[in-house]
């Protein structure tokens, strides 16, 4: 054990202050808040280093994370191990929120009464038997009900843990945040939520929303966030940590704590916008067929008015033969879970090389539930084997010209391989009404549509698949993303004319999803749509001095 004064991160990692403020906090609940790349799981594992190493965790209390993936949630449980070494780590639980949900019915059961009442032997099936079977949706309902009525089990709970890490807590739901409350509101224990709030820029205090938000003013949890994308190649990072240094000074870096000459950031000045779309479409031809940089990994970020001012970035990215994909274009049903999964499912079976949709059906439907190795062994055979069927039917012609029966039929198998509990559980709306059936009619339709002249199935679907295109979105929409190279289009002064914090907010957002090369791009001459609804538009375009002011700096 060693005094808290003494305390240094392990591994010798150099963490930003904030990170460090955040592992070093005794007293308090926290709400930390980061992107993609800003070390999240590492801000864990050191914070549990502190409290295991320090004694801040006092023996036998323990710390208790949980994740909402099993494989999260035994990466920060590996990461402590390497941390801290495994006699601490023995005190530190990782669960999935169901995974934790199940241990304490479990331990519990026979809290449970009426209807509720589970026998010893009881299962998680597909479907729920009074006494013998619950459903993955159950997990947690039971297990709120188990600590709101029995104070054995609650004390049990409460007196296990004294730190509770909740990983990806953007993404909680009313009733599992009824279960964290349920069981430590009101107690000594302390609590660390972390995720992604993906609002505006994360540095002022109170920059919350949704869950976090609710979290915070009920916990009175004092809100940390994450600059540094740890992602991002040294020169990018460099030019982040300037804006920082300017938004946020007390949770910026010196330069020196970020050495390296990796990663590209480069300009594009155009005379009119016709040459700047010209000069993208040949940067970003050049990226994917000289580089090999995948399209999907390529995003052109807008920060308003996307539908005029990209018009003739959409004629260069099609004359240079360029997928593309506009995200604010595309209608909110592309986005649904259940389309996704189904276009996935279309693009295995269908397609030679999508190894991206293989992974996000995996992740989805198979490895979303909590099980142990060999009934994920046994999922992932049942998988494989109905992806083989799915394959074979196509090929046999089940979906030519886009059969509706067909495609039906291909949907109605795959909810009862993965069962509908599992798709329920994508998303809550699912659980209300019958929303669900709703879209499984439309995602029927729309395939026939998009397959009924015999294109190739590939083809058709790039329209809802983000795999072989070129992202082109607002910067409102990237956030949370990242992508190997970006272009932030229009860096001018009558682009970003609003309150000069939120735009830097925004522009800050825009840069920080690159991880490789930045490109930012601007027109003397941005002409007015013909289309244009409104009264003013500026011809004549200056660039935004401290916009590029930062890039300069470390070109």
């Amino acid at each position: 054990m060693i005094h808290e004064d003494r305390w240094e991160p392990a591994g010798d990692l150099a963490l930003e202050p904030n990170a460090l403020i955040a592992a070093k906090t005794t007293d308090q609940h926290l709400a930390l808040t980061a992107g993609p790349g800003a070390g999240k799981t590492e801000v864990l594992a050191q914070r549990a280093d502190f409290l295991l190493r320090t004694g801040t965790c006092r023996y036998p209390s323990r710390i208790l994370a949980i994740a909402f993936k099993v494989d999260a949630s035994q990466n920060l449980k590996n990461r402590v191990r390497q941390r801290c070494g495994p006699e601490l780590a023995s005190r530190f639980d990782s669960y999935t929120f169901h995974g934790f949900a199940k241990r304490v019915i479990d331990r519990f059961r026979t809290a449970l009464v009426g209807v509720d009442q589970l026998d010893e032997n009881y299962s998680v099936a597909e479907r729920r038997v009074q006494g013998q079977s619950i459903t993955f949706l159950d997990m947690v309902p039971l297990a709120t009900t188990i600590v709101q009525t029995s104070n054995f089990a609650k004390n049990a709970i409460r007196y296990s843990y004294s730190h509770v890490f909740l990983d990806e807590f953007q993404d909680c739901t009313g009733e599992q945040y009824e279960f964290i409350k349920t069981c430590f509101q009101g107690t000594a224990v302390k609590l660390t939520a972390v995720g992604d709030t993906r609002q505006r820029i994360m540095g002022w205090a109170g920059a919350l929303e949704g869950i976090f938000d609710q979290y915070a003013g009920e916990f009175g949890a004092v809100p940390l966030n994450l600059y540094q994308n740890f992602r991002s190649k040294p020169r990018l990072r460099r030019m982040q940590n300037a804006m920082v240094r300017r938004m946020d000074s007390k949770a910026a870096l010196d330069d020196a704590a970020i050495p390296g000459d990796e990663g590209v950031i480069g300009f594009i000045h155009g005379e009119d916008a016709s040459q700047e779309a010209d000069l993208i479409a040949a940067s970003v031809k050049s990226r994917i067929d000289d580089d090999g940089v995948p399209p999907s990994e390529i995003a052109i970020l807008v920060s308003r008015d996307q539908q005029y001012v990209c018009q003739r970035l959409r004629l260069a990215l099609q004359a240079a033969g360029i997928p593309f994909r506009e995200e604010d274009e595309i209608h909110v049903f592309a986005n649904e879970p259940i389309a996704k999964v189904v276009t996935d499912l279309l693009l295995v079976a269908g397609t030679t090389a999508s190894p991206e949709a293989h992974k996000r059906l995996l992740d989805t439907l198979v490895y979303s539930q909590p099980m142990e190795e060999e009934q994920e062994y046994r999922a992932r055979s049942r998988w494989t084997r109905f992806v083989t069927e799915v394959r074979s039917a196509i090929a046999q012609g089940t979906i030519a010209n886009g059969d509706k029966a067909g495609v039906r039929k291909i949907i109605d198998d795959l909810f009862n391989v993965v069962g509908r509990d599992a798709i329920v559980a994508m998303s809550s709306d699912y659980a209300q009404g019958n929303r669900l059936d709703e879209l499984v009619t439309e995602s029927v339709e729309r395939l026939h549509e998009l397959l009924k002249d015999g294109n190739d199935i590939g083809t058709a679907l790039s329209a809802f698949s983000a795999d072989r295109a070129v992202r082109v979105m607002s910067i409102h929409k990237s956030k949370g993303l990242e992508f190997d190279t970006v272009y932030v289009l229009g860096v001018e002064a009558q682009t970003f004319w609003g309150d000069p914090a939120e735009e830097r907010s925004a522009f800050f957002v825009a840069i920080s999803r690159a991880k490789e090369r930045l490109i930012l791009t601007m027109a003397s001459v941005r002409e007015r749509p013909d289309s244009w609804p409104r009264y003013r538009w500026d011809t004549d375009r200056t660039g935004h001095v401290e916009f590029l002011e930062y890039a300069l700096q470390y070109q």
